[in-house]
């Protein structure tokens, strides 16, 4: 993951006669953006096409990126040497054409070739594939893709989010800066897509869309519903009424809706407890019905 890329020669003006070097700097300038495109989208890792790696001070060993970086360190046998990338201590990065460690900039200062078509100095960012459309988001205080001009940032969230979603979404306090309640990887800085359920809480989408397809439709932090559920509620009315409970079991418990937060009384049904605040089945006994055993 950290071995060095073959070099590719590339013409630059150490490697050439000091006669062509003077007349290179008389005035060749149409040379120029040739040098810097030189090996775009032919370097890189499978997170991203780029001209240089990077030194990672808190190792001193060689990546592409930081995610390589993590990834080789998260499966190390020893846990107390597990650790990740804090991107903006990154101060040398190696040129992949000509192999020369330097500081970090955007252009190689041997060879002359860009990094990464995208550079942000902040984030010591690089990316060939402008595609999409990175952007620093100063509030985030790291880098973004998709277009600066396709998302907000939201201060109460915390993060960066489709303009779809202004003054249409359920704040919550850094809302972002949480694990994915599913695979528990930090969603801020993750490379994956999130979604914002109709409660505030995020996820994944990848484990939202896993979640939905094992008929999981609860928030796993807060067991709200993650959509309207009226459809499901109006089938199990029709259920429940063509299922009378035997008389033992008539009898009202008591219930929380997680829906609406109410607390209230039902009667006992194996099918679900309706909330009769919201008229949601996503609810829960708060009584065991003990008396009645």
């Amino acid at each position: 993951m950290n071995g060095e890329e073959d070099n590719i020669p590339i013409p630059s003006l150490v490697d050439q006669p000091q006669e062509n070097q003077e007349a290179a700097g008389d005035g060749e300038s149409t040379d120029q953006p040739n040098r810097e495109d030189y090996g775009k989208t032919l370097y890189g890792c499978e997170h991203y096409r780029r001209r240089c790696k990077l030194r990672t001070p808190c190792c001193n060993q060689v990546f592409t990126c930081r995610h390589c970086h993590n990834e080789a360190m998260s499966v190390l046998s020893n846990p107390q040497e597990r650790h990740e990338l804090v991107r903006q201590d990154v101060k040398q990065v190696i040129c992949a054409v000509c192999n020369i460690e330097q500081e970090v900039s955007g252009l190689c200062s041997n060879c002359g070739v860009k990094f990464g078509e995208y550079f942000c100095h902040i984030c010591r960012f690089y990316d060939d594939d402008t595609t999409k459309k990175q952007f620093h988001c100063h509030d985030c205080g790291i880098c973004r893709v998709g277009g600066r001009e396709n998302y907000f940032h939201c201060p109460k969230c915390g993060s960066c989010y489709s303009i779809e979603l202004r003054d249409n979404h359920s704040c919550v306090e850094n809302s972002m800066k949480n694990h994915c309640p599913i695979c528990y990887e930090f969603l801020f800085d993750s490379i994956k897509g999130t979604t914002i359920m109709k409660c505030g809480h995020t996820m994944h989408m990848d484990c939202y869309s896993e979640m939905i397809s094992q008929s999981q439709y609860r928030c796993p932090i807060c067991s709200k519903s993650v959509f309207n559920m009226s459809r499901t509620w109006e089938r199990l009315d029709l259920e429940i009424e063509a299922t009378a409970m035997p008389e033992e079991y008539r009898y009202e418990v008591s219930i929380l809706c997680n829906d609406c937060n109410n607390t209230g009384k039902a009667l006992f049904h194996i099918f679900g407890h309706k909330c009769r605040h919201c008229n949601s089945y996503n609810t829960r006994m708060i009584t065991t019905g003990e008396n009645h055993q």
